[in-house]
This record gives C-alpha cells, sequence and structure tokens, in this order.
C-alpha cells in the first residue's frame, strides 16, 4: 500500500489560480493520522488559499485524496463528516447564542440536515463547548462576544463535527497567551485520538511546539517541507522572513523565537567559533 492510500489527506500538485494570477503553484502535502502539519510563511505566500482548496472552497487543480479517497468524489455530507473548516473569517452575522452556533457543526450528522439532535448530538456540542472553555457563554449571543470569545466559540463549532481531519486557518490570532496554548492542545488531544490537523500559524513558536511537521510557503511556492528543526532552519528564516532567531531547549524540547531582522541581528558564536543566530536565549 502506498504512503499516499495510508495517510489522512495526501495532496499532489495543488495549483490555485484566480483572475489570471497563480496563488499556489504545484504543492505537495500530507497529514497523517495522529499529527498536525503546520503551514507557515510571510503574509501572501499562499497559507489560506491551499487550506481553502482542500477545504474545496476554492476552484483548484492537483488531486486530494483523503482517507484514500478522492475528495471530488464524495457527497457534501460525507465530505462534510470527515473534514472540519475553521476559517479565518472572525465574522458571526447571525442573532443565535454560542450552543446554537457550536450546534450548527452537527448538521451534517442529522437526519435531512435539519432533523431535530440526537441523544449523541447534544453531547458532542457539549463537550465541545467545554473544551474550547465557551460553556459559560452558552447562552450568550455569538454577535456580541468579545472577538478571542468568537474565535472560541468558532473552534467549539469545529470540534463538535467530531471530523478525522480539522483545518484551521490562524486559529490563535486573537486568542491571548492562554488561549493559544489551550487550543493548541486542544488540537493537539484531537490528534491523539487519531485526528489530523493541518494548522496556519504566524507564531514560530507555537508552531516549533505543537507541530509535527511544516511545509513553508513563499509568494505561493513551497520553500521546505518536513521535520520542525529543518524547515525552521536558520537559512530558511533568513530567505523567507528575513529574520534570525533564538533556539533552545526546554522540558526536552526544541523551541524556536525570532529575535531580530536579519540586517540587525548580533549572531552568537557557537561551540566551534562560528557566527549563528541560534544563541542561548539568556544572552
Amino acid at each position: 500500500m502506498s504512503r499516499e492510500s495510508k495517510s489522512l489527506l495526501s495532496v499532489t500538485g495543488l495549483s490555485v489560480h484566480l483572475g489570471g494570477r497563480a496563488l499556489v503553484q504545484e504543492v505537495d502535502l500530507r497529514v497523517e493520522h495522529g499529527e498536525i502539519l503546520g503551514l507557515i510563511g510571510p503574509n501572501g505566500a499562499g497559507k489560506s488559499t491551499v487550506v481553502k482548496a482542500v477545504a474545496q472552497v476554492l476552484p483548484h487543480q492537483g488531486e486530494i485524496r483523503l482517507d484514500g479517497q478522492r475528495i471530488a468524489r464524495l457527497g457534501a455530507r460525507a465530505r462534510a463528516r470527515r473534514l472540519a473548516y475553521l476559517s479565518q473569517d472572525d465574522q458571526v452575522q447571525w442573532p443565535i447564542t454560542v450552543a446554537e452556533l457550536v450546534a450548527l457543526g452537527r448538521y451534517p450528522h442529522r437526519s435531512g440536515w435539519g432533523g431535530a439532535p440526537g441523544a449523541g448530538d447534544l453531547a458532542a456540542v457539549d463537550a465541545a463547548m467545554q473544551a474550547a472553555d465557551v460553556w459559560s457563554l452558552r447562552r450568550r449571543r455569538a454577535d456580541q462576544l468579545s472577538g478571542g470569545e468568537r474565535a472560541r466559540a468558532r473552534l467549539a463549532r469545529v470540534l463538535a463535527v467530531q471530523a478525522p481531519l480539522v483545518l484551521a486557518d490562524e486559529p490563535v490570532a486573537a486568542l491571548d497567551p492562554r488561549h493559544q496554548l489551550e487550543v493548541m492542545a486542544l488540537l493537539r488531544g484531537h490528534c491523539a485520538d487519531g485526528g489530523g490537523a493541518i494548522v496556519v500559524l504566524h507564531d514560530l513558536t507555537l508552531a516549533s511546539r505543537f507541530c509535527d511537521r511544516l511545509l513553508l510557503l513563499d509568494r505561493g511556492e513551497p520553500v521546505a517541507t518536513g521535520a520542525v528543526d529543518a524547515v525552521l532552519a536558520p537559512a530558511n528564516l533568513r530567505a523567507v522572513y528575513g529574520i534570525d532567531a533564538v533556539t533552545g531547549v526546554h522540558a526536552g524540547q526544541s523551541y524556536i523565537v525570532p529575535w531580530s531582522l536579519e540586517e540587525d541581528a548580533v549572531r552568537q558564536p557557537d561551540e566551534s567559533g562560528s557566527q549563528n543566530a541560534n544563541a542561548n536565549p539568556s544572552h
């Protein structure tokens, strides 16, 4: 059996053209059961475009397979049960409660889309609200929440789907540090249960802390993909972001902190005496 057939998600030759302009060109990626793939890159690199194409909300070329099946051949209900998409758009347009918003995640599982929720649906909604820390907000109107509260409510809707694959486009952008860690831990827990996730991140520290592998994009094209440490190599960060970073190890896990613009960087000598940006954070 090929690697693609074993993967939760495999994408080959993904390209997106809109208005005569190439937004993404020849992107390959895969997500295994149990892992988070982080999409990183500067603004306009094509990260959200990749996620939208995988979610089937943008026209695209290339082959996308979900658990070995071509995603284009799946019906809308089957796709909605197996793939949950959290968009970057943080708007909630309707005067509905948080509980009602989260319950929208169960529609693919309900009879005829609009059928009455069953006990399993209600339990999934309650569990999702508890996990995303919005249980206390369940009777509040979703369109009257703060940006961070609304972001967590929208994440709860995605979790309520209980789909194997989660696509999360900048899920921590509006959150305080505590809730950023909670959201990433939730996605990590989803993967620990056998699911998988693609997460668009600008925070390289969170990417190094929680992702299993990374795909670095720039100007719509892949620059590097693979193990976190390899993708976040100093040469890649300088080439794509124009920055130098500090790396370290805590509790047995490496991490990275963007530190300075490349032209302003003060590089510390490593043990061999050469200059590099991987200085000890205490320096």
